[in-house]
């Protein structure tokens, strides 16, 4: 995949070796948001005049820039439609999220593991789909913002799987590639930390099937969080 930037290349890029890093992927790895994004994508499509895609379909999607998630599920949308649903999606959630209607618990161990990867000398990142508003609202709901020391999301990049969000995670945390962790539930994650050459970690409690991680290039997948700082620690002593 060609490099959007070369700014942005980890190797053209001053790094610290004592530095390591893990980025996460926020739907479907940090948080289940799955009822709500179902809903509002169902809410948009239809007031538009669609018929609901399927909840399995949208799930799916999770993961990708919106405007490239409607354009999946609608292949012959215009792009002025593709638009419209994508600001109807965003004018829902927001309106939920104004009401606390907006159901997004973090998964079980979420908040231990962090701490317990910040305790090891782990410097911690995410890298989303959702716009950067919608990601700080969402850390911020469970108070887990100050873990993390970049934020990257498709409001200054290109989605999943393009490397250029884990770029940007190295360029503003001096980590380089080999000392970068992707942890996260899609493809699209698997996909991007192959990109970039970083370590891919795919979860087993989100949106797309384990054997689905491993073909998109997992160097391993876990169950449970809590057995994720000692994979981190088995893979980062091989050559991935």
């Amino acid at each position: 995949m060609d490099r959007q930037s070369a700014s942005l290349n980890s190797s053209d890029t001053s790094t610290d070796p004592a530095l390591r890093l893990v980025v996460f992927d926020c739907d479907g790895t940090l948080v289940d948001s799955a009822s709500s994004i179902v809903s509002c994508m169902q809410a948009s499509c239809s007031s538009h005049g669609f018929g609901e895609p399927e909840p399995e379909d949208i799930r799916r999607m999770v993961g990708l820039p919106l405007e490239e998630a409607v354009s999946r599920l609608f292949p012959d949308m215009d792009s002025d439609t593709v638009w419209s649903v994508r600001e109807g999606y965003r004018d829902v959630f927001m309106d939920l999220r104004a009401k606390g209607k907006i159901h997004e618990p973090l998964y079980h161990g979420a908040v231990d593991t962090l701490q317990v990867l910040h305790d090891a000398g782990w410097l911690l990142g995410v890298a989303t789909g959702k716009s950067l508003k919608g990601l700080v609202s969402t850390l911020g709901s469970h108070d887990i913002q100050d873990h993390f020391v970049t934020l990257q999301t498709p409001d200054h990049s290109p989605g999943k799987p393009n490397p250029e969000m884990l770029y940007r995670a190295m360029l503003e945390t001096g980590v380089d590639a080999s000392a970068t962790v992707m942890v996260g539930d899609t493809t699209y994650d698997m996909e991007m930390a192959r990109n970039a050459g970083a370590v891919a970690i795919g979860v087993s409690w989100g949106y797309h099937a384990l054997e689905e991680l491993l073909e998109a290039g997992a160097h391993r997948v876990i169950d449970v969080y809590s057995t994720l700082p000692e994979t981190i620690d088995s893979l980062m002593q091989t050559d991935p």
